[in-house]
């Protein structure tokens, strides 16, 4: 699945009959699939919308992964254990902070 950012047809379509033969021409399906029967164009906008409310229901997360990228965790926390500090538990608490969980 290509979710980034906006989901799109072929997104819903896929989530909805993985591994089917399909071909999308724009707003165009030609359903290939001799297996799985064809969603119809409410249950691709349905699944459009429900994908689409996953993937903002989890901005939070990507935004926390993209700062936690950022540091040096395993450093941290063995500086933390030599220097009986909390830097890398306070570095962690502020990302929550900053980004929290809904």
């Amino acid at each position: 699945m290509n979710i980034v950012g906006t989901i799109k047809p072929a997104d819903a379509i896929h989530s909805l009959t993985p591994n089917a033969d399909w071909i999308l021409y724009g707003d165009s399906l030609e359903w290939l699939d001799e297996v799985q029967t064809e969603p119809t164009a409410l249950e691709i906008a349905n699944e459009v919308i429900r994908l689409q409310a996953v993937y903002d229901g989890q901005a939070y997360a990507r935004e926390r992964k993209a700062k936690y990228d950022l540091l040096n965790q395993d450093e941290m926390r063995f500086d933390d254990l030599v220097n009986s500090t909390t830097t890398w538990v306070d570095a962690i608490n502020a990302i929550k902070a900053a980004h929290p969980k809904p």
